[in-house]
């Protein structure tokens, strides 16, 4: 049976869907137990905006061939871990799984950014276009806190509207909303128990090159 939307998003831009509770608890115990252990072997790192060094309320840790990395060099896809040098451990076969089921995009993702959020941090209102391939979709998927989750329009002084992302819930950008403003205006603090030392962990899977 193909998979549907949770929720009714006619009001909502063309191309957002959101799949609610879309990974149950043992499934998101499992792609969590994976994917931090894939990072803290490979390190997290502290980003920074590219004109002041001041550094963003989130730590950050890559998986795939690319990482997204910011830093005074610039907003920008690398190979390799902007500390170490070491390349990104692999995406984990199973978010490879839900983005051809999910997205239905012919070719893989390429990039797997992993944001730590912690009490008290957020992520202002931004755009995903440092990739090529802006016609591929973004994929979401949420694990631990709740998360107050704003989009926008493509333009950064369009409406926007406030969506509550749970522990296992996929969001999905594509199409017209492919180039929205998003943001999360914050985390919900001790209403998730699935994070070690509290918070949520936010993973975004991009498609960079174009195929």
């Amino acid at each position: 049976m193909p998979i549907q939307p949770a929720l009714p998003l006619e009001d909502w831009p063309s191309g957002f869907r959101h799949f609610q509770a879309r990974l149950d608890p043992p499934a998101q115990a499992s792609l969590l137990a994976g994917v931090l252990a894939a990072v803290e072997a490979a390190g997290w790192f502290q980003p920074t905006m590219p004109r002041s060094g001041r550094p963003l309320s989130v730590t950050m840790g890559n998986l795939g061939p690319l990482g997204w990395v910011t830093d005074r060099q610039g907003y920008r896809y690398q190979p390799h871990h902007p500390d170490t040098g070491r390349p990104w451990p692999p995406i984990p076969p199973t978010l490879l799984d839900l983005w051809d089921e999910v997205t239905g995009w012919p070719a893989p993702p390429e990039a797997c950014l992993v944001n730590r959020y912690r009490e008290g941090a957020k992520m202002g209102l931004h755009q995903d276009r440092d990739e090529a391939d802006l016609a591929a979709p973004v994929l979401s998927v949420s694990l631990g806190d709740d998360a107050l989750f704003r989009l926008g329009g493509t333009s950064r002084r369009a409406p926007t509207r406030s969506l509550l992302l749970r522990s296992g819930d996929v969001v999905v950008l594509g199409g017209a909303a492919r180039l929205c403003f998003h943001g999360v205006d914050r985390v919900l603090p001790g209403t998730s128990d699935l994070v070690p030392g509290g918070g949520r962990i936010n993973l975004t899977l991009r498609r960079v090159t174009r195929p």
